[in-house]
């Protein structure tokens, strides 16, 4: 029995490549959802700052490349309505509004960004999607960093310290496993 798999085109995200229907777009986005709940549970305090490390950003930011937009829009946006709902799957196992909650906005639309990056063939390839990555971060960080700064009553400078500056690292280490999952999965669909 042979399982034919459909040819990839330019304009395609990963998620294109399995058979379209309803069912499938609505199982992606919230599975999409679930799996950026789940990342958010890896989470690890950082000292001095009320936002801690989470599997959340590589999570949102996978989402929204293998999905695309308008699909990872969606599964973020049901992530984070379903979070304000009292659904406890915001790091750490919290819901609502928190002093983190700009980072969550910015994640659904750096979402949008990855994802439109990726129908444009930014995700199949190693440096490309390195650059879609650091996008993604980008808008993650200018719609969290301002919300922190306004949630905690501090200074943008105090806010940039606690809520950017200690997470660099981290988030380069994210971008280097995308580098390498993204591009790879691309590889093994060509086969």
């Amino acid at each position: 029995m042979s399982t034919a798999v459909a040819p990839v085109r330019t304009g395609q995200v990963l998620a294109d490549l399995i058979p379209a229907s309803r069912v499938r777009d609505i199982a992606l986005v919230v599975g999409g959802a679930a799996l950026t709940g789940l990342a958010a549970q890896l989470s690890v305090p950082v000292p001095g700052s009320p936002v801690p490390v989470t599997g959340q950003t590589f999570a949102a930011l996978l989402v929204g490349t293998t999905l695309g937009a308008r699909r990872g829009v969606a599964s973020l946006a049901l992530y984070a309505l379903a979070g304000l709902a009292g659904l406890p799957w915001f790091a750490q196992g919290t819901s609502g509004f928190s002093v983190s909650f700009g980072y969550i906005l910015g994640m659904i639309l750096a979402s949008a960004a990855v994802g439109a990056l990726a129908r444009r063939g930014a995700d199949r390839n190693v440096w490309r999607t390195a650059g879609a990555m650091l996008v993604g971060e980008a808008i993650i960080y200018a719609a969290g960093v301002p919300y922190l700064a306004y949630a905690a009553d501090m200074s943008l400078s105090a806010a940039v310290a606690a809520g950017l500056t200690p997470f660099l690292l981290g988030d380069a280490l994210k971008a280097a496993l995308a580098m390498g999952v993204l591009p790879t999965a691309w590889k093994l669909v060509k086969r």
